[in-house]
Parts: structure tokens; C-alpha cells; sequence
């Protein structure tokens, strides 16, 4: 049999290559004697909106050392994407993916189901023209559509297509609610589902604190947290992004050199899904800091699943590290994510068959 996973791979994104990765070998663990692929499907105004954002020049924030790394970004995840994802040829359309001949397409994860984004939408992902056996969807995000207001006749057309639909978070369980009057499951992001090879980063013999996009993170916490660090001994590093007062340059790195940033760190302070995720997979003690609206859904439906609600940075807070890093007790979020995980890999197990 011949499985295809539908998603967002093609941008320079940590979290977009990971939950691919993750979900093409989580896939190949379950079903070991099939034909596991990335449909190298290209939505060409995505990846050129999200190519051309790497090249802007940040004057205020980062050095011109910093931007040189951060414009070879995509190279990096260019070659990353070819050496780890089984991808077919490259595909513009549901024509060129039928041409596949694939028995099985698995639709997610990532904010596949976000009809609201111009940038990223695109009918396909809901199955629009496509032909295959079996058309299932595996932990698609909705970003910040909900059921209020019209909803685009593909949309719900497609949805109801599908012939077994998991989803990411509580929006999209009431999006597939609201169209199908059926409550779909609520499965694990694929990147909890497996371990991720290490890439190590070399870097001095330092704790460090690592952040990644906290965005907008106001001036006199920013401030406190790096005089924390001088009067600690502590590095302060940045995954995969910029800030002139880092101390290091950690910008271009490979996704699994990302993933070991994180295994690393002594702290980690985040505005993203995949920052929260991935401080939750190897248990390091984070906060989070949330600006935008699809971000605070999508990362405090997170929290919530997991029992770790009390994350966010609000104007009172005072880093302390010593206090902060006992406040995740992990034995009871690893106890929640065991169980959940057994039933996400019970549905790739399953459904897709």
C-alpha cells in the first residue's frame, strides 16, 4: 500500500519539518510493510511568503553576522527535507498528486484546516480533487478559523469527505463538530509520537536559557531575565532566531540541532506550539509568552490537555530560576501523554487500514 501525508513540509519552519518528519516515521512504525511518502505538493504563494520573510533585515535586533546565517536558512532546510522526508516528485495540484498513485492520503498536521490564513490556505488539504481509497486526516491545527460565520463550501464539503478525521485541537474538534455532527478524536501533535535523532551544536560548557519567538516579550522582563543570566553565569541563546544581546549566534541550524537546543537548556522561555511542545518532550521547565490569537489557542488547549496550565508571562512576573524550575511536575504530564499517545498511534494504526 501506498501512503501519502498532505501537509505543510515545505517551509523554513522548525516545527512545520518536525511534525512532518514525525508523522512520516510514526506512520512507518505502524505500518512497516507499506510505502511511507511526503507529497512534495508546493503551494507556491505559501513558500514564497514565507522564503522571502527570512531575508528581511532586522536593523534594531540583529547583527549583520546573524542575518548572513538567518538568509541560509532555507538552504539548510532544503537539504534537510531531502535527506530525512521520502518525497515524491513535486507536485502544484490535485492532478499532479492523483498521478501518485497513492492508495491512502493522511491530511496534517500543522495549520493545514486554517481557511481564514490567505497566505497558507489551499483547497486541497480538505481533499478537494483528490482520489485515493482512503482520505484521512491526522492532527490538522485550524489556527484561528472556528464555525462562526461562513464557512467555505469546500470546507465542509471536504471535511465530509474524509473517511476517518482526527484533529490537533478544541477549534478544530468544534469545526468537524459543527459540520459532520460528529465529535472526532483529539490526537497528540506527531511530534510527541517518536524520538528525534540528535545533531549537537557546539557551544561552550554553559547552562543556558533558550528562547524561541516570544515575540513582543515586554522590555523590563527581556531586561530582568538577561541580568539573571550575567549574575548567574548563565548563556543566553535563541533557537533558529536573532537578538543582538544572545550569546551566542544559534541561527542557522539543522531541525534536529533544534531539537537538541531545546534537550539542552536549563530554561526555556517561548511564544510557539512547537516551542511549548518541545520544552513539554524533554522536559524542561518553560514559559510562555502569547501574542497572537492563533498561538494562544493553540498552545493553551496544549497546557490545558497536559495539566500544566499556570505557563504564562504576565506583566508581574520575576524570573527566578531556581523556584521556576521545579514548578512542572513531569511524572504526571508524562503519565497524561502516555496515555494519549497510545491513542493517537491506535488511530494511524487503525485508520488508516
Amino acid at each position: 500500500m501506498k501512503i501519502g501525508i498532505l501537509t505543510h513540509h515545505f517551509i523554513a519552519n522548525f516545527g512545520a519539518f518536525l511534525q512532518a518528519y514525525a508523522l512520516q516515521e510514526a506512520i512507518r512504525q505502524e505500518h512497516p510493510d507499506d510505502e511511507v511518502y511526503i507529497i512534495n505538493y508546493i503551494h507556491l504563494k505559501h513558500f514564497i511568503i514565507n522564503t522571502g520573510g527570512w531575508f528581511r533585515f532586522y536593523a534594531g535586533r540583529e547583527t549583520m553576522g546573524e542575518w548572513i546565517q538567518k538568509i541560509q536558512l532555507p538552504g539548510t532546510f532544503y537539504s534537510a527535507r531531502h535527506k530525512h522526508m521520502n518525497l515524491t516528485r513535486r507536485c502544484y495540484d490535485a492532478d499532479g498528486v492523483n498521478r501518485l498513485g497513492l492508495d491512502v492520503i493522511v491530511v496534517g498536521s500543522d495549520e493545514v484546516w486554517n481557511f481564514r490564513d490567505t497566505k497558507s490556505d489551499a483547497e486541497i488539504k480538505f481533499g478537494r480533487g483528490l482520489n485515493c481509497k482512503r482520505l484521512v486526516s491526522y492532527a490538522p491545527s485550524v489556527g484561528n478559523s472556528t464555525p462562526d460565520g461562513e464557512i467555505p463550501e469546500y470546507v465542509t464539503e471536504g471535511i465530509r469527505g474524509f473517511k476517518a478525521i482526527s484533529v490537533r485541537d478544541s477549534l478544530g474538534l468544534q469545526l468537524v463538530r459543527h459540520i459532520t455532527g460528529k465529535t472526532p478524536l483529539k490526537v497528540l501533535d506527531p511530534t510527541f509520537l517518536i524520538d528525534f535523532p540528535m545533531e549537537e551544536v557546539r557551544l561552550p560548557n554553559k547552562d543556558y536559557i533558550l528562547f524561541y519567538y516570544a515575540e513582543n516579550l515586554p522590555t523590563h522582563i527581556k531586561d530582568q531575565i538577561f541580568d539573571y543570566a550575567k549574575g548567574h553565569g548563565l548563556a543566553v541563546y535563541g533557537a533558529g532566531e536573532c537578538d543582538r544581546r544572545y550569546s551566542a549566534v544559534t541561527v542557522n541550524l539543522t531541525p534536529f540541532q533544534w531539537v537538541w537546543m531545546f534537550r539542552n537548556a536549563r530554561f526555556v522561555i517561548t511564544g510557539t506550539f512547537h516551542g511549548a511542545a518541545f520544552s513539554i518532550e524533554n522536559e524542561r521547565q518553560f514559559k510562555v509568552y502569547l501574542t497572537q490569537k492563533n498561538r494562544i489557542r493553540k498552545v493553551n488547549d496544549l497546557l490545558e490537555t497536559l495539566g500544566i496550565e499556570n505557563r504564562g508571562i504576565d506583566d508581574s512576573f520575576v524570573f527566578d530560576l531556581e523556584r521556576q524550575e521545579k514548578e512542572i511536575d513531569y511524572k504526571a504530564v508524562n503519565e497524561r501523554l502516555r496515555q494519549k499517545r497510545n491513542k493517537s498511534l491506535d488511530f494511524l494504526r487503525n485508520e488508516i487500514r
